[in-house]
């Protein structure tokens, strides 16, 4: 045995030392240190670098740790051995592990046809156990417009290893996107993170990776359910839950292959926005550390100009006003989560792994927050990725509107005390005290007393009263049926609307100046005819012609913000826009009724 030892010895020694060091054995550079005596002490340096060794195989990769180590001997003169400045580029090494270990392994079922997601389920319930995850499942079924949404979520939960499990974040995949496309490597590319997360010890916040069957119904089924406000007949509860949400990001990769931008998503439901600081960490992760261009607004080529943006401003207020969602990520914003969604466009340098990098960074960020964001804004208008405008610059633009309101009711209630020309009756005790011709001709020349010459005019209130508050009543009834009815009521009734909340204030402001003309007919027909185009359903039919989407999916869409989001635009438009436009053209209509009976 000893002699096997020393014979060991004596080799390992003849091809390890430094000494005579040629180009053909550089990698004797690395495998030096393992060397020293005989073969039992390079076995116990082999114990002691394996925890060293697996740290960075996981930070630099298993192909970058072979090649470190692996070396021709000296003898094979035809070989030039491992040289590290011939090896791969860490991008290219990073990306073949990636394939290796997991890409690789979904072929099939990344490509096949959303009929067939529950063996996809299965397939990745089998991924996240093989990673050392807890998994756990989640079924849902919701019901609009006629039209079943159903399906099933799976996701996993990495707990902290240096938390107590009070915070979480969100890592999400919806297996398709808004556009109904397959999300290939989005899906792929949050697996394959799971796996390396879980190679990590520095994580304070619980890591929960989430897929989704789809990007609507499913995002909102599990945020619901994780807090507890699911409703059980249609949504599953979940057996597996994290601390608090304080993050979600969303994964939109839905094709193979390098990209050029990552369009990030903010919009929520109801117009609400994340935090301003999250927007800026991407922004700063990506366009900073990484040299990806980013977008809002699907505003490819932006020179940072006035007109550009001012159209990014109008895209962000329409988006906001219309309150739909936007993207997965918009589930979660009403429940206080801030959640923004990285979707990535066009064909450029950037693969996977740079966009597997962002994330990587961006949840570092999310993972050192001592607390949940506040400091910035939660209200604002963006222009750009760097520019945007707060809530106290645009504020009182808003507030004007508002008050153009106030002020003329308050107008209009005076004025109707004044008595004037119009055939406004006289209280009872003006008729009682109404003065004789000898008392008029007695009082001739004297001055009167304020309380005498003070005359006043009784008004009517009760039938104004009971029409406006009939009308705001009579909104629910459109609201209730084209909430509740089946997809195919809707393809009759084309001139329907439910339009844009931001909107609203802005097409109600010709009513203000809305007034009874008797004696001017033909000014109350031109005025009639321009409140017809402000009507819901005009702005409807000229949202549905410049965008090119059908009424019946607009309000299909509306149907299904109402059962599963939560959408309330419907409510400001039939119970505040339509009734305050029906009492307006009403009052134009009285015009010429009175006109005609003049006459």
């Amino acid at each position: 045995m000893s002699s096997v030892f020393r014979g060991s010895s004596a080799c390992l020694l003849e091809k390890g030392p430094l000494a005579d060091l040629w180009v053909y054995a550089v990698y004797r550079l690395n495998t030096y240190p393992l060397i020293h005596a005989n073969f039992l002490h390079m076995f116990i340096n082999c114990v002691a670098l394996a925890p060293l060794l697996e740290r960075f195989e996981a930070e630099h990769g298993t192909l970058m740790t072979l090649a470190m180590f692996a070396g021709l001997s000296s003898q094979d003169k035809v070989a030039l051995g491992y040289l590290k400045i011939l090896a791969p580029p860490e991008k290219i090494l990073r990306w073949v592990e990636g394939k290796m270990n997991l890409l690789g392994r979904l072929p099939h079922y990344v490509s096949v046809d959303q009929k067939t997601y529950g063996r996809v389920v299965a397939r990745l319930d089998e991924i996240f156990k093989s990673a050392g995850l807890k998994v756990a499942r989640q079924k849902y079924e919701y019901t609009s417009s006629g039209k079943q949404y159903s399906g099933e979520n799976v996701y996993s939960i990495l707990h902290a290893p240096r938390g107590d499990a009070t915070e979480a974040v969100v890592l999400v995949a919806a297996w398709r996107n808004m556009n109904g496309e397959l999300n290939e490597s989005g899906v792929a590319l949050v697996l394959t993170l799971a796996r390396y997360f879980k190679r990590w010890s520095l994580w304070s916040k619980d890591i929960i990776f989430l897929i989704t069957a789809d990007s609507r119904a499913g995002p909102q089924a599990w945020v619901d359910a994780y807090h507890d406000a699911h409703s059980p007949t249609s949504v599953s509860s979940l057996p597996l839950k994290g601390g608090a949400l304080q993050g979600v990001v969303v994964v939109d990769y839905p094709f193979s292959g390098p990209f050029e931008t990552i369009h990030i998503v903010y919009d929520g439901i109801n117009g609400q926005l994340p935090n301003l600081d999250l927007f800026n960490t991407a922004v700063s992760i990506a366009s900073g550390q990484m040299g990806i261009g980013t977008a809002l607004q699907q505003m490819w080529k932006h020179n940072d100009g006035y007109r550009d943006r001012l159209r990014t401003m109008l895209r962000g207020m329409v988006n906001q006003g219309l309150g739909h969602a936007s993207g997965p990520h918009s589930s979660f914003i009403p429940y206080h989560v801030d959640a923004i969604t990285l979707q990535v466009v066009g064909s450029g340098s950037h693969d996977e792994m740079a966009l597997g990098r962002t994330i990587e960074s961006l949840f570092r960020s999310l993972n050192n927050l001592l607390e949940h964001f506040h400091q910035s804004f939660f209200f604002y208008l963006l222009m750009q990725t760097n520019r945007f405008v707060s809530i106290g610059t645009y504020l009182p633009s808003a507030m004007l509107i508002v008050v153009n309101f106030t002020i003329t009711a308050m107008s209009l209630w005076v004025q109707s005390g004044r008595p004037g020309t119009s055939d406004i009756a006289p209280t009872r005790s003006q008729r009682d005290n109404k003065q004789t011709p000898r008392d008029a001709k007695e009082n001739e020349g004297l001055g009167a007393s304020p309380m005498q010459s003070a005359i006043i005019a009784e008004r009517k209130l009760f039938l104004p009263l009971a029409f406006v508050i009939g009308a705001h009543f009579l909104g629910v009834v459109p609201l209730y049926v084209f909430n509740h009815s089946s997809e195919k009521v809707f393809v009759p009734f084309p001139t329907l609307n439910f339009s844009l909340a931001f909107l609203v204030g802005l097409s109600s402001v010709p009513l203000a100046f809305v007034r009874p003309i008797p004696e001017r007919p033909k000014v109350a027909a031109v005025a009639g005819i321009l409140m017809s185009l402000l009507a819901p359903t005009t702005v409807l039919i000229c949202s549905s012609i410049y965008w090119e989407i059908p009424i019946s999916d607009i309000l299909i869409e509306a149907a299904f913000g109402w059962d599963v989001w939560g959408m309330w635009t419907q409510v400001v438009v039939w119970c505040v826009w339509w009734p305050a436009w029906l009492t307006g053209t009403i009052l134009l209509a009285s015009s010429l009724v009175k006109s005609n009976s003049g006459s």
